[in-house]
C-alpha cells in the first residue's frame, strides 16, 4: 500500500493515476471520498449540518463549496474545526474499502496493490497507516500557476490556498521517494516508472 501527498498544484492525482496505471493498483482518492461523504444525507454533510447549522447549504440541499472553501482558507480555527469533523469520517472510509477490496481479491487469489492519494497526509499525522509515502514535488511557481489556471483564481489567492498546508520540501524531507513534477510530463513518468519497479 502506497500513500501519494503533496501540496496544491504539485500533480498528485496525475501521479497517482499513473501509478495505478502501470502498477496495475487500485487507487483511492481521500478528496474524492471526503466529496462523496459531503453529498446530502451522506455522513459528513450530516456533521457540517449538526455542527454548523445552515449556513452552508443551498437551497437544493447540496454544500455550497466556494463558500466553504473560501471560509476554509481564511480562518484557521474553523479550518480545523472543519478537519477534525471530517478527516477521521475519511479515514474510516479509506479503511473499509481497503478491507471490503482485500476480502474480494483474496476470494479471487489476486494481487493487491493500493495507491492513495492522501492532500494532508503530513498535517493529519497519518503517516503510520501507509508503509510507502510518496511526495509528488513540484517548485512554487509552477504549483502557483497551476492552482491559478485550475481554479480561476488570482496569484494572491493561490498563495493563501498554498500557505495553509505544510510547504512541499519539507514534506519532501519526510517522504520515502519524491517524484519532481516541476518539468515536462513524459520526464515526470519516467520517474513514475522508476517508482513502480522500486515499489513492486
Amino acid at each position: 500500500m502506497v500513500a501519494i501527498t503533496g501540496g496544491m498544484g504539485s500533480g498528485k492525482s496525475s501521479v497517482a493515476a499513473y501509478l495505478c496505471e502501470i502498477g496495475g493498483a487500485k487507487g483511492l482518492s481521500a478528496d474524492t471520498i471526503c466529496r462523496q461523504l459531503l453529498e446530502p444525507k451522506a455522513v459528513g454533510w450530516l456533521a457540517v449540518r449538526k455542527a454548523f447549522g445552515e449556513k452552508f447549504f443551498l437551497a437544493d440541499l447540496h454544500i455550497d463549496r466556494p463558500l466553504l472553501r473560501k471560509i476554509l482558507f481564511e480562518d484557521h480555527e474553523f479550518r480545523q474545526e472543519l478537519n477534525s469533523l471530517l478527516h477521521p469520517l475519511v479515514r474510516n472510509e479509506i479503511t473499509d474499502r481497503i478491507e471490503k477490496e482485500l476480502s474480494r481479491l483474496a476470494e479471487l487469489q489476486s494481487q493487491a496493490r493500493f495507491v492513495v492519494e492522501v492532500p494532508l497526509l503530513y498535517e493529519v499525522h497519518w503517516e503510520q497507516d501507509f508503509p510507502q509515502i510518496v511526495v509528488a514535488y513540484a517548485d512554487e511557481k509552477a504549483c502557483q500557476r497551476r492552482i491559478m489556471l485550475r481554479d480561476g483564481i488570482s496569484e494572491a489567492e493561490a498563495e493563501k490556498a498554498m500557505a495553509t498546508q505544510m510547504s512541499l520540501s519539507e514534506k519532501a524531507r519526510l517522504a520515502d521517494h519524491v517524484i519532481d513534477n516541476s518539468g515536462a510530463w513524459p520526464e515526470t513518468c519516467l520517474q513514475i516508472v522508476h517508482l513502480r519497479n522500486l515499489l513492486w
